[in-house]
């Protein structure tokens, strides 16, 4: 799809709707970004109505006997990447390697793994950032104030607590379309323990990661 008609697809989906696209406007080549809070399949038009309108080309893993036959190239022209479960590389590792062989890659992850309320977020989105040695983008949609976007960028340092602490407090009062299914930001592998520093982070709510509230 050419960049100003999907630019204005976007731009007339957000419309209808009455959101707003907030936040960042400038990205490097390459990130993982976060797809939450992901409570509804009408989470993904409005991801994509985002990207389109941000003229950025967000990319996301399918098993790779999804992209057999007829509808490989159609899922593939839709933003799939085709992952193998079976091999005896981790999934870490795989997208890793795509990260380093690609010059652009923006892949979204929905970290919850599910629309329902669940006691944890899977940490794959994190440890494929630091694997690939890219940053990760901390998108949004808040239905409670019809606005979405990207709200800034995290490094991720390895101190899991740390870099979760961050993602919490921004992520705190945005609310999914169905508010009782939206998911802390919290991983299985976090360290309670130690007093943790402030993860390095470049974004627009650096000083202020609750001003899209």
């Amino acid at each position: 799809m050419k960049g100003n008609i999907a630019s204005w697809i976007g731009n007339i989906w957000l419309w209808l709707f009455g959101w707003r696209l907030v936040g960042e406007t400038e990205f490097p080549l390459k990130f993982v970004l976060i797809a939450a809070p992901h409570t509804s399949n009408w989470d993904l038009s409005f991801m994509l109505a985002s990207s389109y309108v941000l003229r950025i080309r967000v990319r996301w893993l399918g098993k790779h006997t999804l992209f057999t036959g007829l509808k490989g190239p159609f899922l593939r022209a839709l933003g799939g990447l085709a992952v193998d479960r079976c091999s005896s590389h981790n999934l870490v590792e795989q997208i890793a390697g795509v990260f380093n062989n690609s010059d652009d890659l923006i892949l979204a992850v929905p970290p919850e793994g599910t629309r329902g309320k669940t006691d944890y977020w899977k940490s794959g989105f994190y440890h494929i950032a630091r694997a690939a040695n890219v940053p990760i983008a901390y998108s949004f949609l808040d239905y409670g104030h019809r606005r979405c976007g990207i709200g800034g960028f995290l490094t991720p340092t390895g101190d899991l607590h740390a870099d979760m602490e961050f993602l919490r407090e921004f992520y705190k009062g945005i609310q999914g379309k169905f508010p009782e299914n939206v998911s802390e930001p919290r991983l299985r592998e976090e360290s309670e323990t130690g007093k943790s520093e402030r993860p390095a982070a470049w974004n627009s709510a650096e000083q202020n990661p609750t001003q899209y509230k």
